[in-house]
């Protein structure tokens, strides 16, 4: 990207000076594209408040009194002992949680780390029943005592044995549903937008588990089989790839798997309507796995998705500024990917989303469109066509600085003779 604060007349420069300007407007343009690709992979998605609990309830247990550190240690010992007693303490502990002030309580007690994490660990490890996973007294914890992970020693956390084990429940139990896979998906969430060593969840599979568990889902809901609930598990699932992927770049375990692919465009067509959140969503950990991926660039033109991501062009709640983000990272590539992009529909697309009133939609667009019109002359030709050039202009005039800027640069360095023209008549 690049921004000019004026353009100043064509006839008052020398050709040196035109030369040189041009230089400086292509490193500026290079630069700024790389500063915005890498904000966009090292963007976090923090947790959103998706609590299905009745908020009558939330409201008393939050209005009920604190409890004393006593309390909440006997409330631990409770959930360390074995067999039946562990639901009813932990279900207490839960409700207690939502107290701001046993929080703090909480989180003051001495060795709390070790207190309550190991505990929670063998809820995996040890036989308990299916059941005790699923109910939300013990698993609603990742959106209380998860929550203070940020509060207690990570590394305890990493290192109480207990994410293999919340990696390995990321997966649906057949009996029981989503509920304890949804409940643990979003502690894994909590775990990788911090600050922990994020090569240890590689390491122990989480990008692989998600991305499997993801791939299953997508396969369901591709077949039709759209079972209530399941966008509450591939939300978080979403979270964690997105997250991961930009910790991965490089690693072994990167899941070099199209499927992916497939997957998160078929979620962004599902629920586009129904939860259009959840499709900008999918779209946002696309834009992650294509981001610096020739490989998986080149899967999105061989599978033919990329008429799938113009489809959605049309739709405006940061869907369109999405997926210009998503056909950049392709068309970065080079003039093959261009030519690609070209072949599936994009320059037509194109001429709609600079008409749109999104000032970040026609921004990227036009950057979308100088890589196109610098991959092939007959893309010029094509544009023209297409009464591509007055559109520019209107957007030159009419639009906001930066726009006009962009258009500009577009119109005088592919269509010196219009642009000549333009600038004979005004002056």
């Amino acid at each position: 990207m690049w921004r000019l604060k004026s353009i100043r007349h064509k006839a008052s420069r020398s050709a040196n000076d035109l030369e040189e300007l041009k230089l400086k407007k292509r490193e500026f343009e290079k630069a700024l594209r790389q500063a915005r690709r890498d904000r966009q992979l090292i963007s976090k998605r923090l947790l959103q408040n998706v609590d299905d609990e009745d908020e009558d309830e939330e409201s008393v247990e939050t209005g009920s009194a604190p409890l004393s550190p006593e309390q909440v240690r006997e409330l631990i010992r409770g959930v360390q002992c074995g067999g039946e007693e562990k639901a009813a303490p932990l279900a207490s502990l839960r409700k207690a949680l939502r107290n701001p002030d046993t929080q703090l309580t909480f989180i003051k007690i001495r060795g709390i780390t070790l207190l309550w994490w190991r505990p929670l660990a063998s809820l995996y490890t040890s036989c308990c029943r299916p059941e005790m996973l699923l109910n939300k007294s013990s698993c609603k914890l990742s959106s209380s005592c998860v929550s203070l992970t940020y509060h207690v020693s990570l590394k305890a956390v990493m290192a109480c044995g207990i994410i293999p084990h919340l990696i390995s429940a990321l997966t649906p139990d057949a009996e029981f549903g989503f509920g304890a896979a949804i409940e643990c998906a979003w502690c894994l969430h909590y775990l990788v937008s911090s600050d922990v060593d994020h090569s240890m969840l590689l390491a122990q599979g989480a990008l692989s588990q998600c991305t499997a568990v993801l791939v299953t889902l997508g396969g369901a809901v591709a077949r039709g089989n759209l079972v209530d609930g399941m966008e509450l598990l591939i939300w978080p699932l979403l979270r964690c790839l997105g997250n991961l992927l930009v910790q991965s770049k490089g690693c072994d375990v990167m899941p070099e798997d199209t499927r992916l692919l497939a997957t998160l465009c078929v979620f962004s067509q599902a629920y586009l309507h129904s939860h259009p959140a959840l499709c900008r969503e999918s779209l946002w950990a696309l834009n992650n796995l294509t981001a610096g991926s020739s490989g998986f660039c080149s899967g999105l033109l061989l599978l033919k998705l990329v008429p799938v991501l113009i489809q959605l062009l049309s739709f405006s709640k940061g869907i369109n500024s999405m997926v210009l983000r998503v056909v950049g990272n392709i068309g970065y590539h080079g003039t093959q990917y261009c030519v690609g992009l070209i072949q599936a529909g994009l320059l037509t697309a194109l001429c709609a989303t600079l008409k749109m009133a999104e000032p970040e939609v026609v921004t990227l667009s036009l950057e979308l469109l100088h890589m196109l019109l610098s991959s092939s002359p007959q893309v010029l030709v094509e544009f023209t066509r297409m009464n591509g050039v007055p559109l520019l202009e209107a957007i030159q005039y009419n639009s906001e600085a930066e726009q006009r800027v962009r258009a500009a640069y577009i119109l005088h360095h592919h269509f010196p003779s219009f642009s000549e023209v333009d600038e004979t008549c005004s002056s």
